[in-house]
């Protein structure tokens, strides 16, 4: 739609535009998208069948909204993606502060303009874009802030008294009057200043400095608030809670694949980075089962929470660090390697909290053992399962990998191989092409030589093999070997 060509309230009158608010705004063009089967929150992945028809129904039933779950859960772009859900554009009584609708002027200023031009009013047109105003609750925020404080400065320009409402200035919250209000963090706000919130919520008229102005502003509020906040920094009031229709609890992904579309969807990646690094299926899935067991670990906060930004971030790193590698080593193109998860630690250790038995390991070692762990989870899904004690003269799938290793002194897979010789080191172990060929016979060529990877660091994980980490790369030997020949 484009933008309306009327500049004056007489031409607004003769028009066919409807004065509406903002909640009846959001429930019609909602009620039209789900009409015509359209997304209206295009880009958020694993809500369709939860969080999404939560949202939908407060916003058919006019409700302000509370978000409710652990960090990195979409919920500031769940409230963002609200505004597509705006009229494109609305009519405002030009050099208004309050946005005042032409047709229902709220502010002094604006009544005042029209009852002395009339048709002639000035009007400008306002695009849904600008219609979203945020705010993250900190201890710091004041009254003042969100909603107004008496003006010094312009009561002594305009020689005003302080009796008189125009030395008022209005704080964020009347001046997104016709807006998407958030307040991110919610109970990080002092009670005192949530308090300040009610009338706003429920009788639709506000109080600065004992100016009592009956101002029914057009607001759709969205708060969004973390549960561990409940109990370590504040809590959320009961009467403003009261006063939030809606209560919407959201979570984290429930399966790798919605996971995988999260991060490929977010992770910032150039064209150029496409092109010179591919990353195998598996090490996409591998990624992603860190984060889930993350969340099942015994050593992270699970008050918390793993963000989902802990596998974007990694998948950023990971990529950066198989680019890295393949430039030192001179090739054009490179495919992303195991050995290149080492490259992802910061990005995990930066996203967790510990708990005292995980400080105690250190937050490197509780990522290398998440790494382990997920390699674990996902081997058994290609390959069949190694188990701890295995019958005498049972033959395993396996004894053939682990002999050849009993028999080879020293295999190495340094960090600066080049793509033909890290690919020769790992044909070498002539029992994985064996092992591979037979149980994934349908393997993309390209994902091969990960998945021959792969297959060692779960030898070593489920203790068949041993691995050692050296300044340059990783050594891999059997277990016993090199203690039998040593004697």
């Amino acid at each position: 739609m484009s933008k309306p060509d009327f500049k004056t309230l007489g031409e607004l009158k003769k028009s066919d535009y409807i004065s509406r608010g903002i909640k009846d705004e959001l429930r019609a063009n909602l009620v039209n998208n789900i009409k015509a089967g359209k997304n209206s929150f295009e880009g958020i992945h694993g809500y369709e069948y939860t969080v999404i028809p939560e949202l939908e129904r407060a916003i058919l039933s006019k409700h302000n909204i509370n978000l409710l779950g652990l960090r990195g859960q979409a919920k500031t772009r769940l409230a963002r993606l609200m505004v597509q859900l705006l009229d494109e554009w609305i009519p405002v009584v030009e050099g208004s502060e309050l946005n005042d609708d032409p047709l229902k002027p709220l502010s002094r200023y604006a009544q005042e303009l029209i009852a002395e031009k009339g048709d002639d009013t000035p009007i400008v047109w306002m695009h849904r874009d600008e219609r979203f105003a945020e705010k993250l609750a900190t201890p710091d925020v004041t009254v003042a802030d969100l909603i107004g404080d008496v003006d010094p400065i312009k009561a002594a320009n305009l020689k005003l008294s302080y009796a008189d409402d125009r030395v008022l200035h209005f704080g964020m919250i009347p001046r997104a009057n016709r807006c998407i209000f958030v307040i991110n963090e919610l109970p990080d706000l002092q009670a005192r200043i949530q308090v300040a919130l009610f009338n706003i919520l429920q009788e639709g008229d506000i109080q600065i400095r004992g100016f009592k102005l009956r101002l029914p502003l057009d607001l759709q509020f969205v708060f969004t608030a973390n549960p561990e906040d409940y109990t370590n920094r504040g809590s959320i009031v009961t009467p403003l809670k009261d006063r939030i229709g809606s209560q919407i609890l959201t979570h984290y992904p429930e399966s790798i694949e919605i996971a995988r579309a999260i991060t490929e969807q977010e992770a910032k990646r150039d064209a150029r980075n496409e092109e010179q690094v591919y990353v195998p299926s598996l090490a996409k899935d591998l990624l992603e089962q860190i984060s889930f067991e993350a969340r099942e670990s015994e050593f992270i906060d699970v008050k918390s929470g793993v963000s989902a930004r802990m596998s974007i971030t990694a998948f950023e790193n990971l990529l950066s660090t198989a680019e890295r590698r393949s430039l030192l080593a001179g090739d054009d193109k490179t495919a992303v390697r195991l050995g290149d998860f080492m490259g992802m630690i910061p990005a995990i250790t930066g996203k967790v909290e510990l708990v005292y038995e995980g400080e105690q390991e250190g937050a490197a070692s509780v990522a290398h053992t998440l790494i382990g762990d997920a390699i674990q989870r996902l081997f058994v899904t290609y390959f069949p399962e190694i188990k701890k004690l295995e019958k005498q003269n049972e033959k395993s799938p396996y004894d053939d990998i682990v002999t050849w290793f009993f028999d080879q002194s020293d295999f190495q897979l340094l960090d600066d191989l080049t793509e033909d010789e890290y690919k020769k080191m790992l044909d070498s172990v002539t029992p994985l092409e064996k092992l591979v060929t037979e149980y994934l016979p349908d393997l993309e060529p390209k994902d091969k030589y990960f998945m021959k990877e792969f297959i060692l660091w779960a030898l070593v994980e489920f203790q068949k093999l041993s691995k050692y980490r050296m300044t340059d790369g990783i050594r891999f030997k059997d277990l016993y070997g090199s203690y039998i020949s040593g004697l």
